[in-house]
């Protein structure tokens, strides 16, 4: 009969605490041992399958499994299992830690994005250890990193201002819009780009294929606006460019296919704050009230998050 034994949460995040200490300690056997562990007592895998697995036998998985049960985490102990001792210490990690977490720029590089040889010369420049940059890419992974695209963000940003606005602002307008049963709408541009892109295509050997193009850079213009609550979407194309009048004719629109009052939430993109257009809102106070977003903050903007083409571009 086989007994299923259950471990409490607060057990399973020791278990992975010392995990990431024995990565750090760059001790193999504890990490195999915990990794064992975890599988056996939290994922219930078969002992067979450990074993299988990893090279062990049913009697070294059980008595891991005894010693856990009677000591608890005592039983999971770094020691060092002779041979070379790691070239960086547990101290030097955690600093070397603290310094990519930086990033590039803040330790004197003139990049921002980390690369393994970068990180070589860094360990090299602060602890006087050389690594090979294969085994800087191991060592990264297993402090807990990976290699991956980082995105932009603007530089900017008003952390304070656009914390105001979550915090304040936004509550506020929920609010009135609730008193008023009113529609909250979210709204921005896109242009839809109407020229061909170049990818690989089938082609003779030596004869680089031709793609005839106008050279004319034309491209389709949307207003969009998502209704918070409900998410009906509102939107107009356009094929002139954006400006005063056909913002404001983007916004005869929405109050000809609605009957409350609009709450419009939008960026500062000059066609909104332009004269023209603040006559026009003030002669429809009535109907529209507008609150606008911080500046560069496109990710509180629901309309400008969503980009389901790539030759669609967002603005604002």
């Amino acid at each position: 009969m086989r007994i299923r034994i259950q471990v409490s949460t607060a057990t399973v995040q020791a278990l992975h605490t010392r995990l990431q200490q024995a990565y750090q300690h760059d001790d193999v056997r504890l990490v195999r041992r915990t990794t064992v562990l975890l599988d056996l007592l939290v994922h219930h895998m078969p002992v067979e399958v450990l074993c299988e697995q990893w090279g062990l036998s049913p009697a070294c998985i059980y008595g891991w499994r005894q010693a856990f049960l009677l000591r608890g985490m005592d039983s999971l102990v770094y020691r060092h299992g002779g041979g070379r001792r790691p070239k960086l210490t547990a101290k030097q990690k955690k600093r070397l830690v603290e310094l990519i977490e930086a990033g590039p720029l803040v330790v004197g590089c003139e990049t921002a994005c980390w690369t393994s040889v970068l990180i070589r010369v860094l360990i090299w420049r602060e602890f006087g250890v050389l690594y090979n940059c294969q085994y800087v890419c191991t060592l990264l992974h297993n402090l807990g990193f990976s290699f991956q695209k980082a995105r932009l963000v603007s530089d900017h940003l008003d952390a304070a201002r656009r914390q105001h606005w979550l915090q304040q602002e936004w509550p506020r307008i929920l609010r009135a819009a609730q008193r008023q049963k009113g529609l909250m709408l979210f709204e921005d541009e896109a242009s839809c780009a109407q020229w061909g892109s170049l990818s690989d295509t089938w082609a003779r050997r030596g004869q680089q294929p031709e793609v005839k193009t106008s050279g004319k850079r034309k491209g389709y213009k949307v207003f969009g606006a998502i209704e918070s609550f409900s998410g009906r979407l509102f939107y107009q194309g356009i094929e002139a460019r954006f400006h005063a009048e056909s913002s404001q004719g983007f916004l005869q629109m929405l109050m000809g296919q609605t009957t409350q009052h609009l709450f419009l939430i939008h960026d500062g993109a000059r066609y909104h704050t332009s004269a023209a257009t603040q006559a026009f809102l003030a002669a429809n106070r009535h109907r529209i009230t507008v609150e606008p977003l911080p500046s560069y903050s496109p990710d509180y903007n629901p309309t400008a998050i969503v980009q389901p083409n790539p030759s669609v571009h967002f603005w604002g």
